[in-house]
């Protein structure tokens, strides 16, 4: 069997648009090539008419013109759903006045499938709202590479020492983007102010997001693009992950992987697999948010549970596990 994993863009002008980015996106490709390598079948980039199988992630115009070749040459079509309406919504400027026409677009383009992965239920129920047909929607995870995010005292000392991190160090890795809970954030970092809070994660400009603060609080650092996100999760001591919206989190994973504690939102996406007091702890409000925080930083032993616990439901999403997935998803297509 061969397999074409397609990604729009990825190569265009040698990959410039995905250089030093650090998205969920691209981190979830990534996974996917590792992922298909345990399948033993041929996986190439560009489609060509020999490919029996096309995954296409994030389906734009380019993505279009190949599903149609690909489905005269009688393949079959995988779409992952990594973008919906609903998280787009707050990721650039006028982004929410092209919602409802990117639902519309968004609900013929994964039609076009002949499965489209969803990376939780929490996902497939929203395409399942937009109108798609629960047949064609199976829910699959992104999936973490454990060999890649594992911890990692040199990586740790190495970026600790890098960002003059002394202090518990509380922090993200991700895009800095209102829809990732910035203003949570800087709210927490003004109330403990003994901690140190840092921010791993690109910076657009302010053409195209909302600015950050021109002052910070003294104990916060947003970094910009951090070369390597293994060492940046292993220099932290929790990870802050306030999102007001996701399909799964990459992020999350990843820092499960670290065993590291976990304070997010309590958000749809989550149900089912992060468990508050157990893999997390889940805040419904910013007053959550500081007294969960609270605990963490007084409490050791509980950083320690959660973290356990986190790294147990990073190696039930291990790549390995997936792959046993997709490869029932792909033949099941035959």
């Amino acid at each position: 069997m061969k397999i074409c994993l397609y990604l729009e863009f990825y190569n265009f002008l040698n990959g410039i648009l995905f250089r030093k980015i650090g998205t969920g996106l691209l981190s979830s490709y990534r996974n996917q090539q590792k992922i298909i390598k345990y399948l033993d079948v041929e996986c190439v980039e560009k489609y060509d008419d020999s490919c029996e199988v096309l995954i296409i992630n994030t389906p734009w115009i380019r993505s279009l013109s190949l599903i149609k070749k690909a489905r005269k040459n009688g393949a079959k079509i995988i779409i992952w759903s990594h973008v919906t309406a609903e998280d787009a919504k707050d990721v650039f400027r006028f982004a929410k006045f092209f919602n409802p026409l990117l639902k519309k677009y968004l609900t013929y383009a994964y039609g076009l499938a002949d499965i489209v992965l969803c990376p939780t239920s929490y996902t497939k129920g929203l395409l399942l709202n937009y109108g798609l047909p629960e047949k064609k929607l199976v829910v699959q995870s992104n999936g973490v590479d454990l060999l890649k995010f594992q911890k990692d005292e040199k990586k740790r000392n190495y970026y600790r020492e890098k960002y003059e991190l002394e202090r518990v160090a509380i922090g993200h890795v991700g895009l800095a983007i209102p829809r990732k809970g910035i203003k949570t954030f800087l709210k927490l970092a003004h109330k403990f102010s003994e901690s140190q809070f840092i921010w791993y994660g690109k910076i657009y400009s302010s053409f195209l997001v909302k600015s950050l603060p021109k002052v910070l609080p003294a104990n916060v650092n947003f970094t910009g693009y951090a070369d390597d996100a293994a060492a940046a999760f292993n220099s932290l001591d929790i990870f802050l992950f306030p999102s007001h919206e996701e399909n799964q989190g990459m992020a999350i994973l990843e820092a499960a992987a670290i065993g590291l504690p976990i304070l997010v939102r309590d958000i749809g996406a989550y149900e089912g697999w992060l468990i508050h007091d157990e893999n997390c702890l889940k805040a419904k409000n910013e007053e959550e948010f500081a007294r969960y925080l609270d605990m963490l930083i007084k409490d050791g032993e509980l950083r320690k549970r959660l973290g356990e616990n986190a790294r147990i439901l990073a190696g039930d999403e291990r790549n390995e596990g997936q792959a046993e997935k997709l490869e029932k998803i792909i033949y099941g297509l035959s």
